[in-house]
């Protein structure tokens, strides 16, 4: 069977939070996942922009533990509608409503 990678070829693990730099790449990223509307899918973007930003960070300006923000945003969490909306505020976020096409 012929190699895919080849030996002097590094590779990383891809990870979101690497991308999100400037408030346009989150503030992008964010309505592309709000678009697709998937409740885990959202969890999940909030957790990795948690992550751009500091978790702790997000954390201590939501009153919320970290280690349960960790578990609430990730791919298998179910945060609470009030977890969805403080992490949001505190990320420089609101949340309203648009009629779909």
């Amino acid at each position: 069977m012929a190699k895919i990678i080849p030996d002097d070829c590094k590779v990383t693990p891809y990870d979101t939070v690497d991308y999100l730099k400037t408030p346009e790449d989150i503030s992008e990223y964010l309505s592309v996942v709000f678009e697709d509307g998937d409740p885990k899918l959202i969890a999940r973007a909030l957790g990795n922009v948690a992550r751009a930003r500091g978790m702790s960070s997000v954390a201590k300006s939501t009153s919320l533990d970290r280690s349960g923000l960790y578990r609430s945003l990730c791919v298998d969490g179910e945060p609470k509608f009030s977890t969805i909306t403080r992490v949001m505020k505190s990320l420089g976020f609101g949340l309203s409503p648009y009629r779909l096409a």
